[in-house]
């Protein structure tokens, strides 16, 4: 009869501690989404050279998480529980770059790694994404990058010049919601800013 007792305790404790834990906080799920978040202009081809971009894209280790988070102090990030990416963004951030880059130059003008056969790729293209994350306040997003060419042959003898860009994107409201689409913007705007788009 004791040992039953004692069987029918152990059983209870981890079942009484799990009904003492807090609430698990229901998941929220946000995505850069396909769309473009502002008004499409004319394409401009540029020299119409087709451009390939890398489908690696260097990115802070705080982006490599499927959680959505925020600067925190003078140098940590707070992530925000219970809301998550749908894609990791290290998967999207080059589908999506790669897509407005595209709409931004003409069709047929970029492709994400690897081109598919019979394109003849010009121009290789590399970004890294430094920076994209939100101050404390949830105000403003800050993206910063940088990304240079190389020459489709690899015996290009021409080293590549780096550019960089520097974005801020002010948030309508603290909301996790605006601050997942601030994100989507950041990237349109990269790439405006890669493809000389006014």
């Amino acid at each position: 009869m004791k040992r039953r007792d004692v069987l029918l305790g152990a059983g209870a404790v981890p079942l009484l501690l799990a009904g003492c834990a807090s609430p698990q906080v229901p998941t929220r799920w946000y995505e850069l989404k396909s769309e473009p978040p502002e008004a499409v202009p004319a394409p401009r081809p540029g020299d119409g050279s087709v451009w390939e971009l890398s489908g690696r894209l260097p990115l802070p280790g705080t982006l490599e998480r499927d959680t959505l988070v925020v600067a925190s102090g003078a140098a940590g990030v707070l992530p925000l529980v219970g809301h998550r990416w749908v894609v990791p963004l290290r998967e999207s951030i080059p589908v999506r770059l790669a897509a407005d880059l595209a709409l931004l130059r003409g069709d047929g003008l970029v492709w994400l790694s690897p081109a598919p056969a019979g394109v003849v790729v010009a121009r290789r293209l590399r970004v890294a994404i430094d920076t994209l994350v939100s101050d404390e306040a949830r105000q403003t997003l800050r993206l910063r990058a940088r990304w240079w060419f190389t020459g489709a042959s690899a015996s290009a003898i021409t080293p590549p010049t780096t550019e960089s860009a520097d974005i801020d994107i002010a948030l309508n409201d603290r909301s996790t919601d605006a601050l997942a689409a601030a994100h989507r913007l950041a990237l349109w705007r990269l790439a405006q800013r890669i493809t000389g788009t006014p």
